[in-house]
């Protein structure tokens, strides 16, 4: 058995890590550069230059070019709903979120998508919680209370709230059709990434064309963009999909929480977003309950992989 601990291993640990500081990194970036950008413009623009570096290495490779001649309508329909999904909904929900709210409360929202996961789940996938989840669930809830009371919404763009629940349904709805796209199909998940995010993108710049004011970008602006596009987007993607592909579930769990602190300390930091006590009660009661699920659910797919593999 080969050594889980080995340099490789630790090599692509460290390579994941790197992409949640770079993905993290991205919302205090995007809160600058929503100054001056309209959210869903500011969205489309880093996902098409993302998704058209992603195509470059898709077509450059024979192997790809192979794979996706011989796939049929439905996977081409399923990565468009994806793109559309995952792209335009969920991350142009993010921007517009982001240009509505503090980074940490849409971060806190964005922390329930586990939940909401679960939920769908049982729905679309005949997967029912257990009662370890059932009884984080209401811990989280516990946390949710405490991160709004005294519940003076008030203090809070409304209208940003129902963006960000809104966004929280969609990001759970993405990670279902991830989920079922990734488990019916052996497509690399660069070709998944490169194809929906092309589509999703387009979709998040018709959008934007048809309801926003689009303004000059200035050189600050293009940069930002460039950065997110480039570096955020294609390289971070690039770097996840080859980790992932070397990395224990329950570790991928591990690393995907990191990106919660991070993007708290990020803010507090950047944006001097500074939680009161009983907001970081509730961070601390949702991270904790968030991640704990995470895990279990890593650990037991891991269990099953190997269970499958020894049968």
């Amino acid at each position: 058995m080969k050594n889980q601990f080995s340099r490789e291993y630790v090599y692509a640990v460290l390579q994941a890590l790197f992409v949640t500081v770079l993905w993290s990194s991205s919302w205090v970036i995007i809160k600058f550069g929503l100054d001056e950008l309209p959210p869903l413009f500011f969205a489309g623009l880093r996902y098409l230059i993302g998704s058209l570096l992603l195509l470059t290495l898709v077509f450059s490779n024979s192997s790809h070019r192979n794979t996706l001649k011989h796939q049929d309508r439905r996977l081409w329909m399923m990565l468009f709903v994806y793109g559309l999904v995952f792209i335009t909904f969920t991350q142009g929900g993010q921007f517009l979120a982001l240009s509505l709210l503090p980074a940490i409360t849409v971060s806190f929202l964005l922390n329930l998508t586990p939940f909401f996961v679960i939920l769908f789940s049982l729905f679309f996938l005949q997967e029912s919680p257990t009662r370890f989840e059932i009884i984080f669930f209401l811990i989280a809830l516990a946390g949710i209370l405490c991160y709004f009371y005294p519940f003076k919404f008030e203090l809070f763009s409304v209208s940003g709230l129902f963006v960000g629940i809104g966004l929280v349904v969609v990001n759970a709805l993405s990670s279902i059709i991830g989920r079922g796209i990734n488990r019916g199909n052996f497509v690399h998940p660069l070709l998944i990434t490169a194809i929906s995010m092309s589509f999703g993108s387009m979709f998040l710049l018709l959008s934007a064309f048809s309801f926003e004011s689009i303004p000059p970008i200035s050189f600050s602006s293009l940069i930002m963009i460039l950065w997110l596009g480039v570096v955020n987007t294609a390289l971070a993607f690039t770097l996840w999909n080859n980790a992932m592909r070397k990395i224990r579930a329950m570790d991928i769990s591990i690393i995907n929480g990191t990106m919660f602190p991070q993007i708290v300390f990020l803010s507090m930091i950047f944006l001097e977003e500074m939680p009161l006590m009983n907001e970081w009660i509730g961070l601390i009661i949702l991270l904790i309950s968030t991640f704990t699920i995470q895990f279990n659910r890593a650990r037991m797919s891991g269990k099953e992989s190997s269970q499958g593999s020894a049968s």
